[in-house]
């Protein structure tokens, strides 16, 4: 079932299509973030201003060094230690969809440790969108349940596994980081 799964969710990805899927913190809309066209959907999906950059999901320190320049070495100490998912927005993303990128050039990174996306991104070999599965304004779905139909019938593919997960997640920790090692809190 979960390769399944996945293998349908990668296929849909590579035709540059957009899912609905299980993160590490809440469910996802997500895509091939190299792709503008399918990050354009994203935004439209949630009804949000592309001037607000997406989250990314990666299944490893060595991906999220390929689309990143310059991470400077407490990152990995920060990482290694937070005891719930941390984003992490660094400046200069590489090889990324413009249109996913803040203003400044900057990106949201964050290396699931869930089993589900873990292996999704490890598959698919790119980063993958993770934006909250809600139109923009409204509060964020915490469990499958709680998405709207809006969300469900706009996306090219839903994932079935873990719909029946009734636990409430929340969102991640989000740090900023420069390559020098200084960081600031954005949400905790």
């Amino acid at each position: 079932m979960l390769q399944d799964e996945i293998k349908k969710a990668v296929e849909v990805m590579r035709q540059g299509g957009v899912i609905l899927y299980p993160t590490d913190t809440v469910w996802g809309i997500g895509c091939d973030a190299t792709n503008p066209e399918a990050v354009k959907r994203v935004y439209e999906i949630k009804r949000r201003d592309d001037s607000k950059a997406l989250i990314c999901l990666v299944d490893s320190d060595a991906r999220l060094s390929r689309y990143v320049r310059n991470v400077a070495d407490v990152t990995w100490d920060m990482i290694e230690m937070a005891e719930k998912p941390l984003t992490i927005i660094f400046d200069q993303a590489v090889g990324l969809a413009p249109n996913l990128l803040a203003e400044d050039g900057s990106v949201g990174m964050r290396i699931t440790k869930e089993e589900f996306s873990k292996e999704l991104c490890f598959r698919f070999q790119k980063p993958i969108v993770s934006t909250s599965a809600n139109i923009s304004g409204e509060p964020t779905a915490q469990t499958f349940e709680e998405i709207s139909d809006d969300i469900k019938n706009a996306v090219d593919y839903v994932v079935k596994y873990n719909r029946q997960c009734k636990e409430k997640h929340k969102p991640s920790s989000i740090i900023k980081i420069d390559a020098s090692g200084k960081f600031q809190i954005i949400r905790e």
